[in-house]
């Protein structure tokens, strides 16, 4: 089912297949923000993930002493989320345990998303709710994909990314042969300063994954017309940026996570995560996420 959301300024459109949104328009002019699932690059847009963020070892965890076998970033993007409309600018989308996700992940659960459009942004507001008396455990992450560049005639190298404040920090790379983040390595980038400019050679070994920024918003946009879109991500402790390096995609992810794919930092055991997330029995918490249309 696809749900659309409509003021005068913006238009978007969220499937209830993974929740996720596939669709954000600025209504005057017509441009779409977000990735069109084109195949030859990567044929998803925005999947949300829980109750991973990215791989385990060989597709594997552990938890009390039993292994469980999951997919890369948890089974969300396949699901068919129930939904329910609450205004022309607002819906909601739910999903709860069943046998296929005990299978593996051996927690009740309910994932709530309500997505709220504003006068120049889409609000997105996760709930997680353990509706068992066990603790439960799980990272949450974000995937929005926007087309970059965003109009015709400009290019990916004439965006970059610009954060809240100046910064000093360097980026992990993903280890394509390891299959994990190298905690062992960092690269620096930013050295007092706010900006990345772009290049697909940047994501030559898949996304850059940041672990200490203070910024809680990161702008894409192209600085020679300042329009772009934010997204703020207030309640996220990383990021991480990724695009398909190898065919110089035109689009670029950016990731807010509670989570990481596995690091090389860590074992196999799900409690040993870096920035696990846990809800007691009978707990629900929030979450935040901005995608905000600025120039």
């Amino acid at each position: 089912m696809i749900v659309t959301l409509t003021n005068h300024s913006l238009t978007a459109q969220i499937d209830s297949i993974g929740a996720q949104l596939i669709s954000l328009k600025n209504t005057a002019a017509d441009t779409e923000y977000i990735w069109q699932r084109n195949p030859a690059h990567w044929k998803s847009c925005s999947p949300l993930l829980f109750p991973t963020v990215g791989n385990c070892r060989d597709g594997k965890y552990t938890l009390n002493g039993q292994t469980y076998t999951i997919p890369k970033h948890g089974f969300c993007r396949n699901a068919d989320f129930a939904v329910s409309v609450l205004s022309d600018q607002e819906a909601a989308f739910t999903l709860t345990d069943s046998p296929e996700t005990r299978a593996c992940y051996p927690f009740a659960f309910q994932l709530k998303l309500t997505y709220t459009l504003t006068e120049d942004s889409i609000r997105i507001h996760y709930t997680v709710t353990n509706p068992g008396t066990e603790t439960m455990y799980y990272q949450l992450g974000a995937h929005p994909g926007f087309n970059c560049p965003m109009q015709s005639g400009e290019h990916f190298e004439d965006y970059v990314l610009e954060f809240e404040q100046e910064e000093t920090a360097g980026y992990h790379s993903y280890d394509l042969n390891r299959m994990e983040f190298d905690m062992n390595s960092c690269t620096p980038i930013l050295d007092h300063a706010s900006v990345i400019p772009l290049t697909h050679e940047l994501f030559a070994n898949d996304a850059i994954f940041f672990t200490d920024l203070r910024s809680k918003k990161v702008a894409l946009k192209n600085p020679a017309t300042g329009c772009g879109v934010e997204v703020s991500y207030p309640d996220f402790s990383t990021v991480a940026f990724w695009t398909a390096a190898a065919t110089k995609a035109p689009f670029l992810c950016v990731e807010p996570w509670n989570g990481s794919a596995i690091r090389s930092d860590e074992d196999d055991n799900l409690l040993n995560r870096h920035f696990l997330q846990k809800a007691e029995g009978g707990e629900s918490k929030e979450y935040r996420l901005g995608i905000r249309i600025v120039g």
